[in-house]
């Protein structure tokens, strides 16, 4: 695998690393070893897949805070995704700064998030299929979230955002949450 921080300390780029021959391609996509060589939890709770019917459906954005942040290990299996993570660590130099990354079926990228950033993604194509390593147990009353339009961020989503969950466009605005608690 080949690591590639980001801008945001501790967030990872990983591209695999490919043995082709005449077969076809083999790669690792992950190994505790090597997250470990590079300071990343390697911890998986959990496994989860989700899948989007349409184009512009956006997920997010989620966290979980002490004792229950996890880390997370996002790739896209099927379509294209473009993929956002916010850093909610308080003292951390990238506080409320954040990123966005494609991920698609092709170019077959992870992103490694660190406990405490909050995650949400767009589906690029109709049928877009995403598979995440989780490392902590999802816990409903450490659940967080932000708003996806919220001005404190000013992320720029690559379509309109054409379906998303009441849950998840009800979340409040950043000036009015506690991070943290």
């Amino acid at each position: 695998m080949i690591f590639t921080e980001t801008k945001l300390k501790g967030a990872f780029i990983i591209d695999l690393d490919y043995r082709e021959d005449h077969r076809g391609a083999f790669a690792r996509t992950f190994c505790a070893k090597e997250f470990e060589a590079h300071g990343l939890k390697p911890t998986v709770a959990q496994c989860n897949l989700s899948f989007n019917h349409k184009a512009g459906t956006l997920r997010g954005m989620h966290y979980q805070i002490p004792p229950a942040a996890e880390t997370k290990l996002v790739r896209c299996t099927r379509g294209a995704i473009y993929d956002v993570i916010i850093d909610m660590r308080p003292d951390s130099p990238t506080y409320r700064q954040h990123i966005g990354v494609e991920l698609t079926a092709e170019n077959r990228r992870a992103l490694y998030i660190p406990e405490m950033f909050a995650h949400g993604y767009q589906a690029l194509t109709d049928g877009a299929e995403v598979v995440y390593q989780v490392g902590e147990f999802y816990t409903p009353g450490y659940e967080r979230g932000l708003r996806y339009d919220d001005p404190a961020f000013g992320i720029e989503w690559p379509m309109e955002v054409t379906i998303i969950s009441e849950k998840d466009a009800a979340w409040a605005l950043f000036e009015n949450v506690a991070v943290g608690v």
